[in-house]
């Protein structure tokens, strides 16, 4: 595998984190839950896997595959899937998952890729960047005319919100945090660590550049792409006992956000 040399700040956390989380991740989302993670099986995944529609026969780009799970599951369905992300550590899970797909390492600003496709797939990645407009470019450029590029990301009505605890409950409430703001925040991701052989919990940094829908609309209208279809995610029925505390607050407000958007 070729290394690559990330330059810009965003991408260098974002690969740090899942380098450091790359074993936990695909666990958890693969093994520790049978029917798959809260938030990309059972909540992200489903609108995403609805706006994607029939694959079979197309040639599909997956923009920052992570272990490749969307990979394996586009290429069951009969797609030509190729991916890449900036995580090392990912990507050698993702290759082991998908030996015979070409699966790079690659920046979202420099697409390792020159080839046209005819989707472009970004499940919750695009809010790791801070510029958009180049990521935008970046996707046009490999997407063939009349191409769709369908994305995922924080939903900005949930990046307006924070949590807050009332009698031992979560609750989100909305307006706490600056709709207004592009500046980057931070989510605490919690990784286990020995250290002298006792098992320690260290709080690794989420970076992320939420993005509201004035800039998400003009984003993808200035880059050349018409909007063709949106969802807003909702838990799908069947595991609320596994998951309850994020059934009872994600079937009240949206966490992510899914766009369908066409190249012009």
């Amino acid at each position: 595998m070729k290394k690559i040399t990330v330059k810009n700040t965003e991408e260098k956390e974002a690969s740090y984190l899942y380098d450091n989380l790359a074993e936990k991740y695909h666990f958890e989302r693969t093994k520790k839950y049978p029917a798959g993670y809260f938030y990309n099986e059972l909540l992200e995944m489903p609108a995403t896997m609805e706006l994607l529609g029939q694959v079979r026969g197309k040639r599909i780009l997956d923009f920052g595959c992570g272990t490749g799970i969307y990979a394996k599951l586009l290429t069951k369905k009969g797609a030509k899937v190729s991916g890449f992300d900036i995580s090392p550590g990912m990507l050698s899970i993702a290759k082991k998952e998908n030996p015979r797909l070409d699966l790079r390492q690659g920046s979202g600003y420099k697409i390792p890729f020159d080839e046209e496709f005819d989707i472009v797939l970004a499940s919750l990645v695009v809010h790791y960047l801070k510029d958009w407009d180049r990521a935008f470019k970046e996707v046009s450029r490999v997407l063939k005319k009349n191409g769709v590029f369908i994305f995922s990301t924080d939903n900005p009505v949930k990046a307006a919100s924070t949590s807050i605890k009332v009698k031992g409950k979560k609750y989100k409430l909305l307006g706490m945090e600056d709709y207004f703001s592009d500046k980057v925040r931070y989510k605490a991701w919690p990784k286990e660590v020995e250290i002298n052989g006792k098992k320690h919990v260290k709080s690794l940094p989420v970076p992320f550049y939420p993005k509201t829908y004035e800039k998400i609309i003009r984003t993808i209208l200035k880059n050349g792409f018409e909007i063709i279809d949106y969802k807003d995610t909702f838990p799908i029925k069947g595991y609320e006992k596994l998951f309850p505390e994020d059934y009872r607050r994600f079937t009240k407000i949206p966490m992510f956000c899914v766009w369908k958007v066409r190249k012009v």
